[in-house]
């Protein structure tokens, strides 16, 4: 078979944000285990870790205090406090990410993508994802079973206002089949990947392809 012919590109910043229980983990999961040239961004956060998740694989779980050295560092691309924890994208990786040609998935909500529109714009795509329904929201909560009544109906609460910030996005989904939602994103990923701008090495392409025509 012969080779595909690759050009080179510049990574880009692939943002996946919903409400709490509208998929967007499963989502991401599934888009990773797809691709091999999109890597989860590992956040930092400040909250204890919730069965099943390790450190440096779901979270990097550190102190409010080694968070507050970060964010004056300016070590952080984004930084958010939710439910009573912070969150935060470590800088560095991201940037050595994009510069080799790599995507980066975050799975933040809108105050972590405003703040990355703010840094990296350029470089942003971002995908809203919408549950089909307020009572599949709840069963799905539900269904998790890592939060108390009183956090989902916090959670719930919540939705609304995450919910309203859908016109900031470039892409909204609705996600009332995986399988399907899981095509639609994989793609706007494809498209993203092909825009102009970010295939850094077309310019040299055409111009060895045009000597020879």
């Amino acid at each position: 078979m012969k080779a595909l012919t690759q050009i080179p590109r510049r990574g880009l910043l692939f943002v996946m944000s919903s409400p709490s229980g509208a998929g967007k983990t499963t989502l991401s999961r599934k888009l990773l285990s797809a691709d091999r040239n999109i890597i989860m961004s590992v956040s930092v956060t400040t909250r204890k870790p919730r069965p099943g998740e390790v450190d440096g694989r779901d979270y990097h779980f550190i102190s409010q205090a080694a968070f507050d050295a970060m964010v004056e560092k300016a070590e952080l691309l984004e930084w958010a406090a939710v439910f009573g924890n912070s969150y935060g994208t470590p800088r560095k990786p991201v940037e050595e990410a994009l510069t080799a040609g790599r995507d980066v998935l975050f799975d933040i909500d809108w105050q972590g993508t405003q703040q990355l529109a703010q840094a990296m714009k350029e470089d942003l795509v971002r995908l809203f994802i919408l549950p089909p329904t307020a009572d599949s929201l709840r069963e799905r909560l539900i269904a998790r079973a890592q939060d108390s009544s009183s956090v989902i109906a916090k959670r719930m609460a919540e939705a609304s206002h995450e919910i309203s910030h859908w016109p900031e996005y470039d892409y909204v989904i609705v996600n009332d089949a995986v399988e399907e939602s899981h095509r639609m994103v994989t793609a706007i990923l494809t498209a993203e990947r092909l825009r102009r701008r970010r295939q850094l090495g077309l310019t040299e392409f055409v111009r060895e392809l045009t000597k020879k025509l």
